[in-house]
């Protein structure tokens, strides 16, 4: 059973709404504008990766050489080289590149705004610090219950690992280099020092990126700010978790956010709220409610979205649910339980969505 077939008719509909909205915002802006969305509903989370730069390049092929792109973001992270990539592919076709934020843009989506000439942002627009989670090898295994045949690694975030040094150095006063080398050895033998040392390379990666990136469109001649913003975004607000505003993005930061009026800040998140419910965003991914009289189910899940005029490429994945019985070590009996199965992920070209 497609639970994409119920509603093919609904996100017909919801395309044609889409290219409206996005045909008026570029006549508002005097732009092209180019939609990268990578969900994060809840069991079904994407991040920004390498792999949508042959669809984006398509789109910006198609859309030629044009004085100003706006990219419309929403994401929850990914990959840092993705990101700056990203920037330079884009600025490839344009003499000025901005970026509308009209929720989140996050860790590696702050760091594509920080390539910008200019940032729109919502009352309700978020950027974060653009410290990395570090995925190797060498990190240690994840708490809890294995799978069978599988070991889940635990990401190794790269302020945590400072925040532990620095919680040995500053609150509880090791001033002792010696005592210094006995709190760095604990820590390398509960996380593989290769890990460690990944740890450090992204630190400054992550940095010499950010920079790079400002100084592109700042100049040298505001380097002060830059490294102010640097110094912000990746060592000074301690947490991933951290949310900046627009206001504080502006007036603390010192980043180039561009008022808009009223209506194309309205326009800018019906627009949103269109691939909110076309990625069903606020719905967690829940199998009893899926499945529900039913034992089986299989569906297709729009997870990414890549959008311009031309038209517009989709992420997906198909996935099949199943209710089983169980029975938990020490249970007096047979439970309820789900399993999941993924058949393949894919972008699909000139998706019907």
């Amino acid at each position: 059973m497609y639970v994409e077939a119920l509603i093919g008719g609904r996100i017909v509909m919801t395309r044609r709404t889409r290219l409206g909205l996005i045909k008026r915002l570029e006549a508002l802006r005097g732009s092209r504008v180019l939609v990268y969305i990578t969900g994060d509903r809840r069991g079904l989370e994407t991040r920004i990766a390498t792999d949508v730069w042959p669809f984006i390049l398509e789109h910006l092929e198609a859309i030629g050489n044009v004085d100003q792109i706006d990219l419309f973001l929403y994401t929850p992270g990914g990959i840092s080289n993705a990101g700056t990539g990203l920037v330079a592919l884009l600025r490839e076709f344009c003499t000025r590149f901005s970026v509308i934020i009209p929720f989140k843009a996050h860790s590696a989506g702050t760091l594509i705004a920080l390539g910008a000439d200019s940032i729109v942002m919502t009352k309700v627009a978020q950027l974060s610090p653009v410290d990395p989670s570090i995925q190797s090898p060498y990190n240690p295994p994840a708490p809890g219950a294995q799978p069978p045949g599988a070991v889940n690694l635990l990401p190794v975030n790269v302020e945590e690992v400072i925040g532990y040094l620095e919680l040995a150095r500053k609150e509880s006063g090791i001033a002792d280099d010696n005592a210094m080398a006995s709190v760095f050895r604990d820590l390398s033998s509960k996380v593989h020092p290769l890990a460690l040392g990944n740890v450090y390379r992204a630190r400054a990666q992550i940095a010499m990126l950010a920079h790079q990136l400002l100084t592109r469109h700042m100049g040298e001649d505001k380097k002060d700010l830059v490294q102010k913003i640097v110094d912000k975004l990746t060592r000074e607000l301690y947490s991933h978790d951290y949310i900046i505003g627009r206001t504080e993005a502006r007036d603390v930061l010192g980043l180039n956010i561009e008022s808009v009026d009223g209506d194309t800040e309205r326009l800018i998140w019906r627009l949103y709220k269109e691939y909110e419910k076309l990625l069903e965003l606020t719905v967690p991914l829940t199998p009893s409610i899926l499945l529900g009289t039913t034992n089986q189910i299989r569906c297709v899940f729009t997870r990414g979205i890549i959008e311009s005029r031309l038209r517009v490429d989709a992420f997906q994945s198909d996935q099949e649910f199943r209710r089983v019985q169980v029975t938990p070590p020490g249970a007096p009996g047979p439970m309820v339980g789900y399993q999941g199965d993924v058949f393949s992920e894919y972008w699909i070209s000139n998706a019907k969505v």
